[in-house]
């Protein structure tokens, strides 16, 4: 029998004694209470326990210690992290799929997770990723007391660090939709893992993004990169599956900038808020800083469609950071709110995008390097090199046609700038009379 006791004022003092219940529900203890002399005894779930030592003496809540030996702790009651394998999660909509090893969560898309036009912003994509991938793991019963790390790789002093992230976007979901996020894990080389997901709507079914990743260990002490023990590939390979979100042949080079990028962003300070349970910044946050250093005149007629990022090292709170941003040969130039030059090659040569599939011939694509590095001291350090590719908003709506309904509430210069894309695609995909604009 396993007793804990819970410090309190001088004039109240608290002793509690449990042993698990009989019939192996996940929470349930038969607790002994003695409160200043009063003894009760009784079945008890993990937030009742709780309530009860509130409503016998409020100040003993606060002292509960975390204790990791057996010892019921304040934090192991409220978070309620199954010790097995679960199947269905009624608190977050999620259920386990793919004959017993993929993750389901349904979600609605909330409104601080939408921007100015209503549709989910890239960084909620992310923070959903993210999510799905924590609860996936809450899910396998393999969660420790870390940020998706197991119980093995508490025991070596590891975490999970993301390498490798590719991402595609043919939707972005709107406020107030449901959506399924699917994701899985897999193998990644010896040492590594992959994490795929895909995003779909409930209401049709049709995949809105996908994206593929790929994870190594580092030790939380050296903060060195680690190999995986066999402790830990054999906690988590069972849930491996050999499916595959994105296809990658080969992984595309990302190639490094140096100083003399057309668009730099110096100054950068990471927050208090941008640090994650590992204490470095959130991967999430990397994104936002490269994608900002693309010009305001860019994005309003253009939607990110895919990124690939390659994470470098880790960054602190107290590092000071540079974002630099270099657009491929075939961007176009803004002057006054209108295209001066440079139309896309890729429409002619006919790009192909993610998983082998052609892009849409009546699609304008924009192409973007990154990286994100130290400033300052003797020597600038990466921390992330990343492509993205955009595409021109009304562009490719299936039919072969070219759609003119964004322009409906641009503004004269926005509505300008699309109409020269507009005319510049159809110099470069068709010949005369071949198509016609809505």
């Amino acid at each position: 029998m396993a007793t804990f006791s819970c410090p309190v004022t001088s004039f109240s003092s608290i002793r509690c004694s449990y042993g698990s219940s009989s019939n192996g529900n996940h929470g349930d203890y038969r607790v002994n209470v003695n409160v200043n002399g009063n003894a009760s005894t009784r079945p008890f779930k993990h937030h009742a326990l709780v309530n009860e030592m509130a409503l016998q003496s409020p100040a003993s809540l606060a002292n509960l210690q975390f204790l990791e030996n057996g010892h019921i702790s304040e934090e192991k009651i409220r978070q309620r992290i199954p010790t097995k394998k679960q199947l269905v999660d009624p608190y977050r909509r999620g259920l386990i799929v793919e004959r017993g090893v993929g993750y389901r969560q349904t979600v609605v898309v909330r409104s601080y997770e939408v921007g100015a036009d209503k549709t989910a912003s890239l960084e909620s994509l992310f923070n959903l990723f993210q999510e799905t991938a924590l609860n996936h793991v809450w899910m396998s019963g393999l969660l420790s007391n870390g940020f998706g790390a197991t119980h093995g790789m508490m025991r070596n002093n590891l975490i999970w660090v993301v390498s490798r992230m590719h991402v595609e976007v043919d939707h972005y979901p709107i406020w107030g939709e449901v959506i399924e996020l699917d994701t899985w894990v897999g193998a990644s080389g010896k040492n590594g893992m992959r994490r795929d997901w895909i995003i779909r709507s409930q209401a049709t079914g049709i995949t809105y993004a996908r994206a593929t990743s790929t994870w190594v260990m580092m030790n939380v002490q050296t903060r060195r990169l680690s190999k995986m023990p066999d402790e830990v590939r054999g906690e988590i390979s069972p849930w491996f599956i050999e499916k595959q979100a994105i296809k990658e042949a080969v992984p595309e080079k990302i190639v490094k900038l140096d100083d003399k990028a057309k668009y730099v962003n110096s100054d950068l300070k990471p927050k208090r808020s941008d640090l994650d349970m590992n204490h470095h910044v959130n991967n999430v946050k990397y994104v936002n800083w490269m994608l900002e250093t693309i010009p305001d005149k860019f994005l309003e007629c253009n939607q990110l469609s895919s990124i690939i990022l390659e994470y470098r090292r880790e960054c602190g709170g107290s590092d000071l950071v540079q974002s630099l941003c270099e657009p491929d040969e075939d961007e176009i130039l803004f002057t006054n709110g209108v295209v001066q030059q440079n139309l896309l090659k890729n429409n002619v040569l006919g790009m192909v995008g993610g998983n082998g599939r052609p892009l849409d011939m009546n699609t304008l694509t924009y192409g973007y390097t990154h990286l994100l590095q130290t400033k300052g001291g003797t020597k600038n350090e990466e921390i992330q090199r990343a492509l993205s590719l955009t595409l021109a908003l009304g562009f490719g709506n299936g039919d072969g046609k070219l759609n003119a309904d964004h322009l409906n509430g641009m503004s004269g210069a926005d509505c300008r700038a699309t109409e020269s894309l507009r005319g510049a695609a159809l110099c470069l995909v068709s010949s005369p009379g071949e198509s016609e604009i809505k």
